[in-house]
């Protein structure tokens, strides 16, 4: 099971936005409802590898962000939801902030699955998401000071690395503690590349823009010489018939002349 990290960053608090509201209340209610209902659906709702690629339980890329295994476990994701998904939502808008929670909590769960895909354990928490809002707050606002523990001064960019470095050295060091160290790194690669495609992608782009205009090239120039082996034979045609006259033309000649009079028109 996934579990929340227990790094406690804080800033200036911010007012809180309409997204940030909505996903936290929607957390906070399906967490009372897990805690009253859900718990026994947990194979269910939560993101397990075997039930997500072998029987097509395609909801579970999505349900499980919303599911978490502690008070604790909710709390800071939360936390951190409000802390920094509120200056991302008033930085991007509310539509765009939405599309980003939803595509790095599903593309954690991605990776999750992928990269363990014969496990039978559930994952559940929207860490993944969360860990995709810190690299987002650390691109969109590096120097922005974080108070972490409440006493130490580290900026946003330098957090997001901390905080990377911290899960890779628990995933070598610690790998079966029963946290999906995979989804909080993969939300973290996920918004990365979703953020910065245009420049990761770009000499992939160049390379096909030049091979574009390598082929529009080679296209051109077959073309006129195409052209000009026609107008050379039309040339050579018309000789003829000046010399002999159009009855001494081959019917392959003749044809030759009614398609390119035909192109022509």
């Amino acid at each position: 099971m996934e579990r929340g990290y227990r790094t406690y960053a804080s800033s200036v608090a911010p007012s809180t936005t309409r997204v940030v509201i909505w996903l936290i209340a929607l957390n906070i209610a399906v967490f009372i409802l897990q805690r009253l209902f859900l718990d026994k659906y947990v194979d269910l709702l939560g993101l397990v590898p075997t039930l997500f690629l072998g029987r097509a339980f395609l909801w579970q890329i999505v349900t499980y962000m919303f599911l978490h295994a502690s008070v604790l476990h909710i709390f800071f994701n939360m936390l951190f939801l409000w802390m920094m998904g509120s200056e991302l939502e008033r930085h991007w808008g509310s539509r765009e902030f939405l599309k980003y929670y939803l595509v790095t909590g599903c593309g954690a769960g991605l990776v999750n699955v992928l990269v363990q895909p014969y496990s039978s354990t559930p994952t559940i928490g929207a860490s993944g998401a969360i860990f995709g809002i810190i690299i987002a707050f650390a691109l969109a606002f590096p120097d922005r000071e974080l108070m972490l523990y409440f006493f130490i001064r580290i900026k946003a960019k330098h957090f997001a690395i901390l905080v990377g470095a911290l899960e890779l050295v628990a995933l070598l060091l610690l790998p079966n503690v029963g946290i999906a160290r995979f989804a909080h790194l993969g939300g973290l690669v996920v918004g990365y590349v979703y953020l910065k495609y245009d420049r990761l992608a770009y000499p992939l782009k160049k390379r096909v823009l030049r091979t574009q205009a390598k082929l529009a090239e080679g296209a051109r120039q077959r073309e006129e010489d195409r052209q000009a082996e026609a107008r050379g034979e039309i040339d050579r045609i018309l000789d003829k018939i000046t010399r002999e006259g159009i009855g001494a033309l081959t019917d392959r000649e003749k044809t030759f002349l009614e398609k390119q009079g035909g192109r022509r028109r």
